[in-house]
């Protein structure tokens, strides 16, 4: 095998070529997708969020590595600077290993969900920077190959991806093996309204890893989307009022037509 070939066979698929132009010039700003903001500095991303899922003070906090306080403590005196990030481990709050590893969690899981497929088109603002400063950068392959790694795997779990977006239910099927703690977790909070990024965000865990329990216990036949209403259903929630018309002769033989058939 030559060694384009070999370059060719391992190199990271393009999920947005856009992204792909912006590493290969080294730019610094934010991409600005449908889903989601990833940031670059010298053409690797430093972060990336989504509304999705959980931040990463949402990670922080609710995973039991810092108090709320000391995470706001550190944005009021260190987000003007941009450093944040460094400020929490300077200031003792966090340990250096603890930061790096739930800012790669929010990352990745951010970016998985901001390179989603769409047909709305990104826009890129240079010299743009996020307020949580340097900690680890990531390069754009690394990234790209991590959001495919994920998409193949959810597939593998479950194909349908109606489970990552549409509100759940509980099918009321038994279970034929024990549900992991974690996972029943996630099962108690299905309840017909909340979505896979509702139940993340009660729960601080990353969306990602709430899509693969909510894919297995889908596969398991635990768990199902709501089904859309039909165009023009009337909406179960919604009072109904009695028709109004300028005819008061048709409205009142309208009530005794149904008056009638009530008897």
């Amino acid at each position: 095998m030559t060694a384009t070939a070999l370059a060719d066979e391992t190199a990271a698929p393009v999920l947005s070529p856009m992204l792909q132009r912006l590493a290969a010039e080294r730019a610094t700003g934010a991409l600005m997708r449908d889903r989601g903001t990833l940031y670059l500095a010298d053409g690797k991303v430093v972060h990336a969020e989504s509304p999705a899922t959980p931040g990463i003070d949402v990670l922080l906090t609710r995973g039991g590595a810092l108090r709320r306080e000391g995470w706001w403590d550190a944005v009021a005196e260190a987000g003007a600077g941009q450093r944040v990030g460094r400020h929490l481990v300077d200031s003792g709050r966090v340990p250096g290993g603890a930061l790096e590893l739930c800012h790669l969690g929010a990352l990745y899981d951010a970016a998985f969900f901001a390179l989603a497929p769409t047909r709305t088109p990104a826009r890129f603002r240079y010299g743009v920077a996020h307020w949580i400063g340097p900690v680890r950068p990531v390069p754009v392959d690394a990234v790209q190959r991590e959001t495919l790694r994920r998409r193949e795997l959810l597939d593998r779990i479950w194909p349908d991806a109606a489970v990552d977006t549409a509100p759940l239910a509980r099918t009321g099927r038994p279970s034929d093996t024990p549900v992991p703690v974690g996972r029943r977790r996630v099962l108690e909070r299905v309840d017909g309204v909340r979505t896979a990024t509702g139940i993340a965000q009660e729960l601080g865990r990353s969306a990602f890893h709430v899509l693969v329990d909510l894919r297995r216990l889908a596969a398991a036949g635990l768990v199902e989307p709501v089904p859309a209403a039909a165009p023009g259903a009337p909406d179960p929630g919604r009072i109904a009022f009695p028709e109004v018309t300028a005819d008061p002769d048709v409205a009142l033989l309208r009530r005794l037509r149904d008056a009638l058939e009530a008897l």
